[in-house]
């Protein structure tokens, strides 16, 4: 497993890292700028998401959505964008003969889109549709809930899509005011994976957009102190009740990240998870169930997320609980999740659009990156003591949220806040 890459500092500011794969013959261009819906003002939420869009609807090369899209189609690559809380990206895969175009493309992108008024009034109804399809997949909204229970009325707790209304009133000021604070050099990387021919000539090339002022990257603070159990009842005539139960848990970086991502697996990373086998094998209780961690630069959860029958909502609770408050660790269960993690990560290294995600997020978000030797030593070093110190830790009463969509009343809520005691 070949962990060499190269990372060089434009003069503009722009960081670019290369990671050949001799293997492929892809390569997969990523940009990353740090900027997500977390930037946001109340006045603006969404538009990081909704500036993800526009440039798909023109640039100054491509002035439209057609010629765009027939000259990636025209060499059989794929490209797209996406929007977290606090990143944005946008990537291009294409044969490696083909890598000057896709830099070009993405050079147009992020720095030349026409951001035409015509097309953001149509795009408006595009993202409000967005919108609307959320509101109609309980299996989503659930958890964009579960954020808005731990982070509440604050841009990390808002929805990365925006609402209805901001999005109404967005001006095209708004877009050229944001991408000329955020999509600067300095506050990109560029990832490059695969088979890799002159890679950082081609992007002086297409990325020496001048750096005009010096920017300094804002760090995130925010405190969330929670005292005691949360809950939050969403109120949809559905024929299942989904449900997020989880609990606070480590920012970005954290020591204990490599703990806890073994501790997530243990409990619902897979198929034959504790949880798997109790709530759907065992009891019949849930179609899916599965857990995961997320972390942001400075806070972090560990979620359980499941479907189950309206009248055993109740009892799929108290089994997610029983597990977290079961601490005890086999060694066989330690063993078996630390080489699914690791198969699984090398599994992704195949591909040369993990393998930029990996290292441009590392280096975009934590400024360093972690070999993928890196990570595979600190899995292994993983005990059981530390798993159980993790647990110990964050499965107490005062941090669990529990998030619900489905057809129930007030007069349930007494019912599930009796158990979170």
């Amino acid at each position: 497993m070949d962990s060499h890459y190269t990372k060089t500092k434009l003069t503009n500011g722009l960081t670019l890292l290369t990671i050949p794969m001799p293997s492929v013959e892809s390569v997969t261009s990523l940009v990353m700028v740090r900027v997500g819906s977390r930037n946001e003002s109340a006045k603006i939420r969404g538009l990081s998401h909704f500036l993800e869009h526009m440039p798909f609807k023109g640039t100054r090369k491509y002035p439209n959505s057609q010629i765009l899209s027939s000259t990636v189609d025209g060499i059989g690559a794929e490209f797209n964008a996406f929007t977290g809380k606090e990143y944005t990206g946008f990537y291009v895969k294409a044969a490696a003969k083909h890598l000057e175009l896709t830099l070009d493309i993405l050079s147009q992108l992020l720095f030349h889109p026409l951001i035409d008024k015509k097309e953001m009034e149509k795009e408006k109804g595009v993202i409000i549709e967005e919108i609307n399809m959320y509101e109609d997949q309980p299996m989503t909204k659930v958890g964009l809930d579960f954020e808005s229970l731990l982070y509440g009325n604050t841009p990390l707790g808002w929805e990365s899509v925006g609402t209805k209304e901001t999005i109404r009133g967005m001006k095209r000021q708004d877009f050229l005011d944001y991408m000329g604070t955020w999509y600067r050099p300095d506050n990109m990387v560029v990832g490059i994976a695969g088979a890799i021919p002159q890679a950082q000539n081609l992007v002086e090339k297409y990325f020496n957009k001048k750096q005009l002022t010096v920017y300094r990257i804002r760090s995130f603070t925010d405190k969330f102190n929670q005292q005691r159990p949360a809950l939050k009842i969403r109120f949809k005539k559905t024929e299942q009740a989904h449900l997020c139960l989880g609990v606070r848990a480590y920012p970005l970086g954290h020591k204990n990240r490599y703990a806890l991502s073994v501790l997530s697996t243990i409990l619902g990373g897979n198929m034959s998870s504790r949880l798997f086998m109790e709530v759907r094998e065992k009891r019949g209780l849930a179609y899916y169930i599965r857990s995961h961690p997320e972390a942001y630069t400075d806070n972090g959860y560990l979620v359980t997320q499941a479907g189950t029958n309206i009248d055993k909502a109740q009892e799929t609770v108290k089994v997610i609980l029983g597990q977290y408050y079961q601490a005890k660790i086999k060694k066989s269960e330690l063993t078996k999740a630390k080489e699914f993690l690791k198969g699984r990560l090398i599994l992704g290294l195949e591909d040369s659009q993990e393998v930029a995600g990996l290292y441009t997020e590392d280096w975009l978000l934590e400024g360093k990156l972690r070999t993928p030797q890196e990570i595979i030593a600190n899995i292994d070093k993983v005990t059981i003591d530390d798993i159980t110190k993790v647990a110990a830790e964050i499965f107490v009463p005062e941090k669990l949220n529990l998030t619900i969509v489905g057809p129930y009343k007030e007069r349930d809520r007494q019912k599930f806040e009796k158990i979170l005691k």
